[in-house]
């Protein structure tokens, strides 16, 4: 767990040689756009997240801010998209979902080498072990119920309302997912797996009919959460480089994965005692997530292994930046290496049909 406030010491958190940016230049520039803001005092790096570089800024009056901006070097299409991630954000502050308030976005390179935008800083606990070790069974119960409240009031929100009707493409999603990821698997391709295309084929032949649209977050997990300091209670969803207007099945089937990962892999936490540590099983959670969203229970094989199926092809890009030297994380290798692992866990869901 990850407790962030304004105990900690900026100065532990080391900005990476590789990520490391022209600071008078940002000084500078956030002097004229930030209220009450003269200049950085100090700059620390979140070593967390495998995309965009998150940084904390701390300004000489002693308020903090988070930039997250592109990594350097080549990089795939359409990717590191901060600009999406700002106006999204910025879009959801006044609706129910949980989100920081951002500040401004800048695409002009010539002040730190690439786009990027600063956010409000929120106090309060990254919970990265989906076992929630630690916690009480009440706690856990409430953790991952408000997980499930938080992605449903995503779901809930009137595209038009937030003025995000072109934040992307509606309706076909899975069919235009499905090409997506397979072209960036194939173009930061680092292993060999047999299933990849099994898996695609799979895919693209039991695309649900029930098609919908709604604003989706990509990459909706427990760790990807801001929790209050003090109360089991979302206060902030983060990383929305992945979001746009898709199926909201997606995420839910997402956000599924651990159940169905063994606990060496990934947090995962299929085998456990679900019950006995107050963590709902799947049949539970989606019961809970569709009765949120006001649509009846659904099977949700078709959404975990297409989430497993991208999440390859993620972690293939992962491994790729990884050993170009421009990764995010000093655990761009490690995570990388599970693409093949998680390709075969997969096509075995596909082959078995059984999420039990």
């Amino acid at each position: 767990m990850s407790v962030f406030n304004y105990k900690f010491k900026i100065e532990d958190y080391k900005v990476k040689d590789s990520h490391r940016f022209n600071e008078k230049n940002l000084s500078d520039f956030l002097s004229d756009k930030l209220t009450e803001f003269s200049s950085i005092k100090a700059v620390g790096q979140f070593n967390v997240g495998q995309s965009n570089p998150t940084f904390i800024i701390e300004s000489s009056e002693g308020k903090r801010y988070v930039m997250r901006k592109k990594p350097p070097g080549d990089l795939l299409p359409s990717a590191h998209a901060v600009d999406r991630e700002f106006k999204v954000q910025k879009a959801l502050y006044e609706s129910d979902v949980p989100v920081a308030k951002m500040y401004l976005y800048c695409d002009d390179e010539s002040i730190i080498g690439t786009s990027f935008y600063i956010m409000e800083y929120i106090e309060g606990r990254v919970l990265e072990d989906t076992k929630l070790s630690g916690f009480e069974v009440e706690e856990r119960k409430a953790i991952y119920d408000s997980m499930n409240k938080s992605l449903a009031a995503l779901h809930n929100v009137d595209i038009k309302k937030v003025g995000l009707e072109d934040f992307g493409r509606p309706g076909s999603y899975f069919t235009r997912q499905i090409k997506r990821w397979s072209n960036q698997w194939e173009l930061s391709k680092q292993h060999d797996m047999p299933e990849m295309p099994l898996l695609k084929e799979w895919l693209i032949e039991n695309i649900p009919d029930n098609d919908q649209t709604t604003i989706v977050h990509g990459d909706y997990r427990l760790g990807n959460l801001i929790y209050d300091l003090n109360e089991p209670k979302v206060i902030a969803v983060l990383d929305w480089e992945l979001s746009t207007l898709g199926h909201p099945l997606a995420d839910l089937g997402y956000n599924l994965m651990h159940h169905v990962q063994p606990t060496n892999l990934f947090s995962g936490l299929k085998g456990l005692n679900l019950k006995e540590l107050g963590i709902p099983d799947i049949n539970t959670y989606v019961k809970n997530y569709c009765d949120r969203v006001n649509r009846d229970f659904i099977d949700p094989t078709f959404y975990i292994v297409f989430s497993l199926y991208r999440n390859v092809a993620i972690l293939e890009g992962v491994l790729a930046r990884g050993r170009a030297g421009n990764a995010s994380s000093s655990l761009a290798e490690e995570r990388g290496a599970l693409g093949p692992v998680l390709a075969k866990l997969s096509w075995n869901l596909v082959k078995e049909n059984n999420l039990d």
